[in-house]
């Protein structure tokens, strides 16, 4: 194992967050005397400055994420920070030293363990909480709106959950590629999304909202779903018939059902899946492709320096919940560190 801090961090012990069961973030406790991880092969030993805070890290919570964690766990996945130790048989490795973002399991902690596949340098002149949400919120919202999505200049986008993280960079990249944003969000939150680009900012639970959206737009092109059985009716039910994609990356508000008989009679659409860590293993080359896309999009100054709300470790179950009610904005962090 090489690392220029070996032995400031061999036999040290760490703050980390964890899950005692799957009851919800209420069992998420602090821990200060958790052991200090050690890189395998192909992994990169992180000191991490910054964890992000995402929905799933909720359901991982309940026990509802496909391939999640068995409690009790560190909680979190998506971190950014500095390679204090590279493990074996890790090939085209980033030097020891370097600032990365990326995701591994047990990100709440002051030191975890990342895969190397994947990662992206934090861009000069960024902070770690700045360059949360590169491989995850923004590659999912470059994945569903580009190779999934086929968005194209002068089509119009749906765009739910739009103050979210994902949301956000939505709104701003599809705005970036010329297509006119609907999104959805609650009303405190309106002011927020039409600052990105958003055309229209509509109230999500409203009960009218397809038949309003229909009459804005006649139908609209692209419908980003991440709510899930809350607005999946309405996402089917406004998309256009045949040309019309639905990409579905998330279920905040329940699993929703949509049948053979549906989209024969009903619904003729096409509904993508979206998952971005299995799109990354499955396709590596489109995920790579995606990841020199970022690369691009920051350099060219479309894809700005984040400006997540900072909390410190122990404030994450709190967090947690607060995202599981809705009663947030933007994309969270939490300091381990603080």
């Amino acid at each position: 194992m090489e690392t220029s801090e070996q032995q400031r961090t061999d036999e040290r012990t760490v703050r980390a967050l964890v899950q005692g069961s799957h009851r919800g973030p209420g069992d998420m406790a602090l821990s200060t005397g958790h052991p200090l991880p050690a890189p395998g092969p192909g992994e990169y030993l992180i000191r991490v400055g910054a964890a992000g805070v995402n929905f799933a890290d909720v359901m991982q919570t309940r026990g509802t994420y496909a391939g999640g964690p068995p409690a009790p766990y560190v909680a979190g996945f998506e971190a950014a920070g500095e390679i204090v130790a590279v493990g074996p048989a890790t090939e085209g490795a980033f030097p020891v030293g370097t600032r990365v973002v990326g995701t591994g399991p047990g990100a709440f902690a002051q030191y975890m363990t990342m895969p190397a596949a994947g990662v992206l340098p934090v861009p000069a002149g960024w902070s770690d909480a700045e360059a949360l949400g590169l491989v995850l919120n923004w590659a999912t919202a470059l994945a569903a709106l580009r190779p999934l999505g086929g968005i194209a200049a002068g089509e119009t986008v749906l765009v739910h959950a739009a103050a979210g993280g994902v949301g956000q960079a939505a709104v701003r990249l599809a705005r970036h590629y010329g297509a006119r944003v609907i999104a959805t969000a609650s009303p405190a939150k309106h002011d927020t999304v039409r600052a990105l680009g958003a055309g229209e900012v509509l109230d999500g639970r409203r009960p009218d909202l397809a038949a309003e959206i229909t009459r804005l737009t006649g139908g609209v092109d692209l419908v980003l779903e991440s709510v899930g059985q809350a607005t999946f009716a309405t996402s089917l039910a406004v998309t256009k018939p045949f040309t019309g994609r639905v990409v579905v990356f998330g279920a905040a508000s329940g699993d929703a059902t949509l049948t053979t008989h549906d989209l024969v009679f009903t619904h003729q659409v096409q509904v993508k899946g979206l998952h971005i860590g299995a799109l990354a293993a499955a396709a590596p080359a489109l995920y790579r492709s995606l990841i020199t896309e970022l690369e691009a999009l920051i350099a060219a100054g479309v894809q700005p320096p984040g400006t997540p709300t900072v909390h410190p470790l122990a404030d994450g179950p709190a967090v947690l919940r607060q995202l599981e009610a809705g009663r947030t904005s933007g994309k969270h962090a939490l300091d381990p560190w603080r």
